[in-house]
């Protein structure tokens, strides 16, 4: 069943913290890791658990990997989404999430810009 697969993925606090960032827009796994605050391990495996089920797509950009929400996403995921969307408010994780990537893309430059997240001066993520 497609909806238990859902909800294995919905299952884990990374994953839902990811799903959130992706929601908004692509982003580079470096993006990620600097929003959520952690290791770049830790973000690439429960990536590669969300690629597996086909939630999320990856696109080889140069040296980096760029990963988007999988196009269209199933209707249980959406539902689920918007779900995560509201849990802003009562989750301050999320909004946390959310506040931080918006900062550090206007200060970022790991060299993977996309359209979403433009190049900036500072050439060296940091963990505040």
């Amino acid at each position: 069943m497609h909806l238990l697969r859902i909800y294995d993925c919905l299952c884990d606090a990374t994953r839902l913290r990811l799903l959130n960032l992706l929601a908004g827009q692509p982003l580079c796994v470096c993006h990620l890791e600097a929003a959520l605050k952690l290791p770049q391990a830790r973000i690439s495996r429960h990536l590669a658990y969300l690629r597996r089920h086909g939630l999320v797509t990856v696109e080889q950009q140069g040296p980096w990997r760029v990963y988007a929400l999988a196009q269209p996403a199933p209707a249980a995921l959406t539902a689920n989404l918007a779900c995560l969307q509201d849990a802003r408010a009562t989750e301050p994780e999320f909004a946390r999430d959310v506040e931080r990537l918006a900062h550090l893309s206007t200060q970022l430059d790991c060299g993977c810009a996309t359209p979403e997240v433009p190049r900036r001066r500072i050439l060296r993520l940091t963990r505040r």
